[in-house]
C-alpha cells in the first residue's frame, strides 16, 4: 500500500496532473465520484441490487462536486436521490458549480441550514461530501449539531464518507469541534495521515483507495513538513 499523504502533497498531485493537461478538474471529480458508488456497491452489494433513497450532504467546495456526482450516478440507477447544500451554489469552485448544474437538471437542490431536516424520514444511504481534506477549522452551528446527532455503530442508515469525515482534520486525525462517523470512507490515489491518526481509525470505519489517475504525478508531492 502506499505511504499516506498529507493533504499539501495530495493537493500538490492533483494540481500537477491538471496543470500537464493530461487530466482536467472535471475528469478527476467524475472518477471520484464513480469511485464512491464502486466502493458503496462493493461494501453493501444488496444497494446495488434495487433501487433504495440515499441524502447526498454536498459542501461549498471540490468535496461537494464529487457529492454531485454521487447523486447523479445513483439517480441514473433509479434511487430516490435528495442532495442538499452548505453553502452558496453561486459561490462553488468551477468544476463543483458545473456539476451542481448537472445534477439541477435531474432533481432539486435543498439548503443544509439550521431548518433543514435530511435525515428526516431515514434513507438507506448517506454521503457525507461536505468537506474534505482541506478543513482546518471546527464545525460550527448546522454542522456541529447535525454531526453530534449522529450514532456512532449501528443506524438506520449506511454512512460514506467522502475522501475524509467532514470534522476529521486530514493530517492530524484531530476531530475540529464534531465530526461525521462513517462506516465506509472512500479516498483516492492514497490515503492521508489522519485516516490512521487519532481519531481517524475510529471514526473512518472501513477505507477504501480508489485510483482516479495520479500515480504518475506521485513524485511531485512536496516534502514533508
Amino acid at each position: 500500500m502506499a505511504e499516506p499523504l498529507t493533504s499539501a502533497q495530495m493537493r500538490a498531485i492533483e494540481q500537477a496532473a491538471i496543470g500537464s493537461g493530461a487530466v482536467t478538474g472535471l475528469e478527476l471529480m467524475e472518477r471520484a465520484g464513480r469511485g464512491v458508488v464502486e466502493a458503496v456497491f462493493q461494501q453493501w452489494p444488496g444497494l446495488a441490487q434495487t433501487p433504495h433513497r440515499a441524502v447526498i450532504l454536498c459542501g461549498p467546495g471540490n468535496n461537494g462536486g464529487d457529492g454531485f456526482v454521487v447523486a447523479r450516478m445513483l439517480k441514473q440507477r433509479g434511487w430516490d436521490i435528495a442532495v442538499f447544500l452548505y453553502g452558496d451554489a453561486e459561490k462553488l469552485p468551477a468544476d463543483a458549480k458545473t456539476n451542481c448544474a448537472r445534477w439541477r437538471a435531474l432533481g432539486p437542490l435543498h439548503p443544509l441550514d439550521a431548518g433543514a431536516k435530511p435525515l428526516s424520514p431515514a434513507p438507506d444511504l448517506v454521503v457525507d461530501a461536505i468537506f474534505g481534506t482541506g478543513l482546518t477549522r471546527p464545525l460550527q452551528g448546522t454542522l456541529q449539531k447535525l454531526a453530534q446527532s449522529l450514532p456512532e455503530g449501528p443506524a438506520a442508515w449506511h454512512l460514506v464518507a467522502v475522501d475524509i469525515p467532514t470534522g476529521l482534520n486530514a493530517d492530524t486525525g484531530a476531530v475540529l469541534g464534531a465530526a461525521f462517523p462513517a462506516e465506509l470512507t472512500v479516498t483516492f490515489h492514497s490515503e492521508k495521515h489522519g485516516h490512521r491518526l487519532g481519531e481517524g481509525p475510529r471514526l473512518c470505519g472501513r477505507i477504501v483507495v480508489k485510483d482516479i489517475g495520479l500515480s504518475s504525478f506521485q513524485k511531485i508531492s512536496p516534502p514533508e513538513a
